[in-house]
């Protein structure tokens, strides 16, 4: 809300400049002056900088574009604020790099000032104080525009912004034939929108201006009508620089064709084929020589001045009317993408009209521009955004019936095919028109991955499976199924047994978990996540017994693998009780948040330390790196009596040692 009230703001204060550069600089009659700010401030053109907030920059532009000409040029005893100029229009550049144009729109318009004291300078060999103060403001501008150029150049690090074809068809075009016929009538059109603003739209790429082929094309009329008249308005402003008795025929004709110079292909390619907002500044001359063509027609038709108020009046209510409208338009996005055509999407479904009533008043994009495939395909993301995907589906269509290589159209579309061989196709034509498309990549990932078509092709390709899994997460059940057709083909692999058998514990399967744990240690005695994953489960079913038969089987299978002999169940255990009581007395002596285990210090849940180690060293000491002390292990109690006494009093100090630690010191003992 409140940017718009901003635009708006900022639109009113153009049009009082505007008017002002009428009144003091192209020197209009005071009522044509206030009748060409009324028609600037109603023209239908100018809705789309002036609602959306993108075209804000062109507002704020115009705005420091007038400053900076009054600036220059708005003085009545002549003086001349070069540097107030340089930097208005610097900021002007800055909000819009159309806005640069008033640098060469300024000198422009002082040669033409200046001209009877250039001519005098010329013929007479001589230089006189005009000319030379002439020349001390054209050097200040035009090196205040190099330094500006260079500013601008190294804030886009030193490269133009680069375009697709989609964005400007004509610049991509092999042809020069073709790029000069359609370039020359784009400027024609642009012009013609200016004068009868009866078709705008808020894009005009991909199709919306078909490109000229050939010179026996009608709309080559437009483009020579067009230029005899520049060519002719251009002419009687040469004529008019010795006696400059129509001044504001000449800034006119500079306003209209300098600040559009930038967007016209000419000089460097833009991302556009038309775009209104860019209009804005250059229709202060459109509207500048249409003032003047009425004023000099109040002077010469004095019999008919009531036919050119009725003119006047019709001409801006019309234009309030059209404005109003198109605001309509810009009401929310569905208003200005659809301007369909009502009775077809009828057709394709009941449920087309919004309960608001709101469809009845879509009076955008194809309506006006049925040609355009970007309109469709926007016109299409909103449908699917809002659960309409079989209406979608038919944009999508069109727009690609349109314009064939439009990857994004293919990649949406891709989006909402039930059939995946549909999905693939459009996917891989997305991947075909642009390599680059993250999206379409993306959701031929989603798609198969490389796995549903490698399932299909080959149905014993266990990647392919196991992909599938990491794709789906291991907290969906269909991984289930998955995994089973995994152990199914690898029936010898330990690996995948295992990995089924621990997304079988996650769910909560321990019977049938522990019965492909088995079926592991029968293919792999040693293989340690099975071994681990076993333990586990006799763990939580509480079978301490089988528990520690199971490691003591699994050391022996170590052992004997070594070349070793197997040592008795007992040893184990009586190690593992060993280790936990000397780690729980190394607690009870130090109070740190590290404990000493061997000769370094280790954090609060340490390795299970060596026996080796602690026979061979009862009574080391070591400094401790964090409290800077030495600190004793602790001796060994003779006694079970002893051993149980001080595991008793340490259990109500600390916790017990977990039953996953426990299993873990006996799987380290030896």
């Amino acid at each position: 809300m409140w940017f718009h009230v901003t635009n708006v703001g900022l639109h009113t204060v153009a049009c009082l400049l505007f008017t002002r550069v009428c009144t003091s600089i192209a020197g209009l009659r005071p009522p044509f002056a206030t009748a060409a700010g009324l028609l600037f401030a109603a023209h239908p053109v100018h809705t789309e900088a002036v609602t959306g907030i993108v075209g804000r920059a062109d507002v704020l532009a115009c705005v420091f574009f007038l400053v900076s000409l009054l600036a220059y040029h708005g003085h009545a005893d002549g003086r001349c604020q070069v540097w107030t100029s340089v930097i208005l229009g610097g900021l002007s550049m800055l909000a819009k790099e159309t806005g640069v144009t008033v640098f060469i729109l300024n000198l422009m318009y002082d040669l033409y000032r200046c001209w009877p004291f250039i001519r005098r300078t010329i013929t007479d060999v001589r230089w006189n104080d005009e000319t030379c103060r002439f020349a001390r403001r054209a050097a200040k501008v035009l090196v205040s525009l190099g330094i500006l150029l260079t500013v601008r150049l190294a804030m886009l690090q030193g490269s133009l912004p680069k375009f697709s074809q989609q964005d400007n068809p004509t610049a991509f075009h092999p042809s020069l034939y073709v790029r000069l016929l359609t370039f020359s009538y784009l400027a024609a059109f642009n012009w013609w929108l200016l004068l009868c603003p009866a078709t705008l739209s808020h894009d005009w790429q991909m199709g919306s201006v078909p490109l000229l082929t050939s010179v026996t094309d009608s709309r080559n009329l437009v483009t020579c009508l067009f230029f005899g008249t520049a060519l002719l308005i251009a002419y009687r402003s040469l004529q008019d620089f010795e006696q400059q008795r129509h001044v504001p025929l000449v800034l006119g004709l500079l306003l209209l064709v300098l600040p559009f110079l930038p967007a016209a292909n000419l000089v460097v390619t833009v991302g556009f084929v038309v775009a209104e907002r860019v209009l804005y500044i250059p229709s202060l001359g459109c509207v500048l020589l249409v003032a003047y063509g009425a004023q000099l027609l109040w002077t010469s038709l004095v019999r008919h001045r009531q036919t050119l108020v009725f003119i006047g009046i019709l001409l801006l209510v019309g234009g309030c009317f059209r404005v109003i409208a198109r605001n309509r338009d810009w009401q929310s996005r569905e208003s200005l993408l659809r301007q369909v055509n009502f009775q077809q999407d009828l057709c394709y479904s009941n449920d087309t009209i919004n309960h608001d009533g709101s469809e009845m008043h879509f009076k955008a994009g194809l309506m006006a521009l049925p040609q355009n495939a970007k309109m469709h395909y926007n016109f299409a993301n909103f449908l699917r955004d809002t659960d309409r995907p079989e209406l979608a589906i038919s944009h999508y269509h069109k727009a690609l019936q349109l314009w064939p290589a439009y990857a994004s159209a293919h990649n949406n579309l891709g989006t909402l095919m039930n059939n995946d061989e549909h999905a693939e196709h459009h996917f891989l034509a997305a991947i075909r028109y642009s390599g680059d498309h993250v999206n379409a990549h993306y959701n031929l990932g989603q798609l198969y991955r490389m796995l549903e078509r490698c399932i299909r092709l080959e149905p014993a390709f266990t990647p392919a499976y196991l992909e599938l899994v990491k794709l789906r997460g291991r907290q969906d059940f269909s991984v289930g199924s998955l995994l089973r057709k995994v152990v199914h083909l690898n029936s010898n692999d330990p690996h995948h047994i295992t990995s089924y058998a621990e997304w079988l514990q996650e769910q909560g399967s321990h019977i049938t978990a522990a019965r492909y744990f088995w079926k592991t240690l029968e293919i792999s005695p040693s293989y340690q996540p099975a071994i681990l994953g076993a333990c586990r489960i006799l763990r939580l079913q509480g079978r301490h017994s089988q528990l520690l038969q199971l490691i003591t089987r699994w050391h022996s299978v170590l052992r004997l693998q070594r070349g070793t002999l197997p040592l008795s169940p007992h040893v184990y255990l009586h190690g593992w009780q060993l280790k936990t009581e000397l780690n729980s007395k190394a607690r009870a002596y130090d109070p740190c948040p590290t404990l000493l285990c061997g000769r370094r210090c280790v954090p609060a849940h340490p390795r299970p330390i060596r026996l080796s180690n602690m026979h061979q060293h009862p009574h080391h000491a070591a400094l401790h790196p964090a409290c800077n002390r030495t600190t004793k292990a602790p001796k060994c109690f003779s006694t079970v009596r002893q051993c149980r006494l001080t595991r008793s009093r340490w259990h109500h100090k600390h916790q017990r040692p977990s039953s996953s630690f426990m299993v873990q010191n006996i799987l380290d003992t030896v």
